[in-house]
This record gives structure tokens, sequence and C-alpha cells, in this order.
């Protein structure tokens, strides 16, 4: 699965909806990156005090990153349909660094990259790099270490 793919309904890799979905739209994905964005609302639940949470960031991150891996679990390319959904399970936080943190009302734009993985018959297991940015500015740095399993309907 080495094609990119643009404006994908992350919900169809991930299992999460409101109020823990940390996503607006996906709109590139291909076999080893993502980008998604998310746009801050007031009624976030990671949102006090009108800004968005660390807590929030970091889950932002890991739903963006786990979609790279997820979708091999949740898609078939070659046939272009749905065949499940997949689970992630954060395994590690390797690394995070957050530099500043956003405001109700901004989108924030999540790159992320595949570093690694190792897939066995029902699971796979990688490390991935993301980034999350406030327009041009650099606010959050992370690395994740993921167990990733599918749902097959």
């Amino acid at each position: 699965m080495d094609q990119a793919r643009r404006d994908i309904d992350i919900t169809k890799y991930l299992p999460h909806r409101k109020p823990m979905l940390m996503t607006t739209c996906m709109p590139y994905l291909d076999a080893n990156s993502v980008e998604t964005c998310f746009d801050i609302e007031a009624d976030c639940i990671f949102v006090k005090d009108r800004y968005l949470s660390e807590t929030g960031l970091i889950e932002n991150a890991a739903q963006s990153s786990a979609a790279i891996v997820a979708q091999s679990y949740a898609f078939d390319l070659e046939q272009d349909r749905q065949i499940g959904e997949a689970i992630a399970y954060i395994s590690a936080i390797k690394k995070v660094a957050v530099f500043s943190l956003p405001k109700v009302g901004e989108r924030l734009r999540t790159k992320g990259n595949l570093l690694s993985r190792y897939d066995e018959e029902h699971f796979s297991l990688c490390t991935i790099a993301s980034e999350t940015f406030r327009k041009e500015e650099l606010i959050v740095a992370c690395t994740f270490n993921f167990l990733v399993h599918g749902i097959h309907r």
C-alpha cells in the first residue's frame, strides 16, 4: 500500500468518535506518512481556560500517527473498499516536547512519519514520529511506539 490518498475520513481507520476524536480532516495519507488537521473548539474535552491541554496535543498526535499503520488493517486499496477497523494502543511515548499551547479557534496541522514497522499475522508493532504545527510554528514533537491490530467485519 504505497499509493497516496487525499481527503480521507479518519473514522474509517480508527474507532474514535466525538468527544475523543482529535482530528477534523486528513488531507494526506500514504504507507509511510500522514497529515491531519484539527480545529480546536471550545467544547473539546481537552480544552481548559480556552487552551488545548498537553494531553489533547498528545492525543491528536497519536490518532494522526496511528492512521499510517491502521489503514492496512481497515482498507483494501486494491479493491478500493473498507475491510474493517483498527485499534491502536500506545505502547510507549518515547519522546514528547510541547513548546506552546494553542487556543480555541486555531487550526493545528499534524504530520506523522513511520520510522519502523514489524508485522505479525494479527498485529503490527511500529514507531512513528510526529510534529504538530500552528500555522508554521512547531508546537509539539512526539515519538510513539504503537501496537496496532484489525477488527474485521
